[in-house]
């Protein structure tokens, strides 16, 4: 009877989210300076264009699944998911309008992609509020049968208290044997594991949660198989594998399909853009940076005898090895020279630094002092070996040193600047260099970036830690 209910509310949205994105686009059509050439004659091509207009919203909504179960998600989630389903409708809606001809404005998509935003997202806030409040008051709820007794599935139970708008009630749960300590959970309702599938029969079970601990782990593949015969979803907490694995989404594995536990998941789309900007950004880096690197390579020709360019191995995306390059600032014997000078490395870990180094020529201590020597890496950026904010970009011989933890700085491709850099750079020790580094990977985002990029200018201009 939910299920029903729920196909009906959907089939409901998709029919107002039609309705009202074809409403506002003919009001729209009707307002002065919207309309282009003879509209009289292009009937054909405007009803073509109304038709794509009133289409794309409910298409980019089933894309970004907004037409299932939004019991979970926060007002902030549900908006922003109607936000970028609205930006690729728009984007269908320019791409329709030019190719059709049709009769209306250039500037008429965007504002009917606007307008059309403010009107849907209006309809799913309203939607989200009602079902919230209908929730809260106990109705168009969903039955829970949660798989264990123990601390986890008390806690499950717990957060299902915390949050009443989810619409969540929990009907009992299941064990295959109760907790030395008696069960955690606050209830009477525990049944054994071998009344699964009499439960899914008798009784209105909606959903199935496994918060079960890892000793249950051979044990629910009879949960599973009961809930797949009987139609019932079923989750399965990823912290079972542990605490500390990172939260998983579903991927195929060729035909197969797979959960993936990787280190980050960041979305695949902002990264895109981000390589953009890595693109556009280094490519004007180069072209601003061209007096400057002509004069610096001067200053190394006529100081020190050697190339101009120093090349070196780094470790980039995932462990992989690339050559970077830099403005030579040290003498031509300086790798020869460091093994006399180990013992005075100032900095901790396997990282060498040393304020003072004898190995750096005098047009050296300068490039290094305001980051000179590292705009040829502006080249790699460009080449997608690095990225314009990111981790430094380690040597070999210092990732064969990290701990395995350590090695987390390699998730993300290597930067030109980073938190570390902007930071103060020497001065901060390598444990919280890399505390900065993982901070910097786990809640990357453009707006991030863009903050470091900021930062980066005083700290170069000023020299800090250099």
């Amino acid at each position: 009877m939910l299920q029903e209910h729920s196909g009906r509310l959907n089939a409901l949205l998709q029919i107002a989210d039609v309705a009202l994105a074809a409403g506002i686009f003919g009001a729209l059509l009707l307002a002065p300076g919207m309309r282009g050439g003879d509209v009289e004659s292009s009937t054909t091509r405007l009803l073509a264009l109304a038709l794509v207009s009133g289409a794309a919203w409910p298409v980019a909504f089933q894309r970004r699944r907004l037409y299932r179960s939004q019991r979970l998600l926060r007002l902030g989630e549900v908006m922003s998911s109607v936000a970028v389903a609205g930006c690729a409708a728009t984007g269908v809606h320019f791409a329709a309008a030019f190719l059709l001809s049709a009769p209306v404005a250039p500037w008429f998509p965007l504002v009917c992609g606007l307008a059309q935003f403010l009107g849907l997202g209006s309809l799913r806030i309203a939607v989200h509020g009602v079902l919230r409040w209908l929730r809260r008051d106990g109705r168009n709820f969903r039955n829970v049968l949660i798989v264990g007794s123990g601390p986890r599935a008390a806690y499950v139970q717990q957060v299902i208290g915390w949050n009443p708008t989810w619409g969540l009630s929990v009907m009992g749960f299941i064990d295959s044997h109760v907790p030395p300590g008696g069960p955690s959970v606050i209830t009477h309702q525990v049944f054994k594991l071998e009344d699964m599938e009499e439960l899914l029969n008798d009784q209105v079970v909606d959903e199935v949660i496994v918060a079960c601990p890892r000793s249950m782990l051979a044990q629910i593949v009879s949960v599973v198989d009961a809930c797949a015969l009987a139609g019932v979803p079923i989750t399965l907490l990823s912290d079972l594998f542990g605490d500390y694995l990172p939260a998983p989404r579903t991927t195929r594995f060729g035909s197969l399909p797979a959960l993936s536990f990787a280190p980050v998941h960041h979305n695949a789309a902002k990264l895109a853009l981000k390589r953009c900007i890595d693109v556009v950004g280094a490519a004007v880096l180069l072209l601003a940076s061209a007096p400057i690197l002509g004069a610096a390579a001067l200053a190394i020709r006529v100081t020190s005898p050697g190339p101009i360019l120093f090349r070196q191995v780094r470790c980039g995306l995932n462990g992989r090895q690339f050559v970077m390059h830099k403005l030579r600032t040290m003498y031509v014997d300086a790798e020869d020279r460091k093994r006399e000078l180990l013992a005075q490395n100032e900095m901790d870990g396997p990282v060498f630094k040393m304020k003072r180094d004898p190995r750096i020529t005098p047009a050296g201590f300068w490039l290094r002092r305001f980051s000179i020597d590292e705009l040829p890496q502006i080249w790699d950026v460009l080449c997608g070996r690095m990225s314009l904010v990111g981790p430094r970009p380690s040597l070999p011989i210092e990732v064969v040193e990290y701990q395995t933890f350590e090695r987390r700085r390699l998730s993300m491709r290597p930067g030109l600047t980073c938190l570390w850099q902007v930071s103060g750079r020497n001065e901060i020790g390598f444990d919280d260099w890399v505390r900065l580094d993982l901070e910097y990977i786990d809640t990357w985002s453009l707006r991030n970036d863009l903050k470091i990029l900021l930062r980066t200018i005083p700290a170069v201009l000023s020299g800090s830690g250099s």
